[in-house]
């Protein structure tokens, strides 16, 4: 049996949901909404990027690896909303 695609061929691609408030799931997962969050991306790849390795673990300041500790739980949190990574 063969898969269904979700492509048309179109030449402008193919996107799932309209807006950040259009409800959209993987795997059966119940369909939510695009998750929001205080922390800019860009922000805290900057801050850890630019840290100087004087410090257990590569960091300069504690604050930098919470930075992107929870950067990765937000990733996480994310996937597990939308389906893509099992809770």
């Amino acid at each position: 049996m063969a898969a269904t695609q979700l492509s048309q061929k179109n030449p402008d691609g193919t996107t799932l949901g309209q807006s950040a408030s259009d409800l959209v799931a993987l795997y059966g997962a119940t369909p939510v909404v695009q998750r929001a969050t205080a922390a800019s991306h860009t922000t805290i790849a900057t801050t850890v990027a630019v840290s100087t390795t004087s410090a257990i673990w590569g960091f300069s300041t504690s604050t930098q690896a919470n930075a992107l500790t929870a950067a990765v739980a937000e990733i996480q949190a994310t996937l597990v909303a939308i389906g893509i990574w099992a809770a």
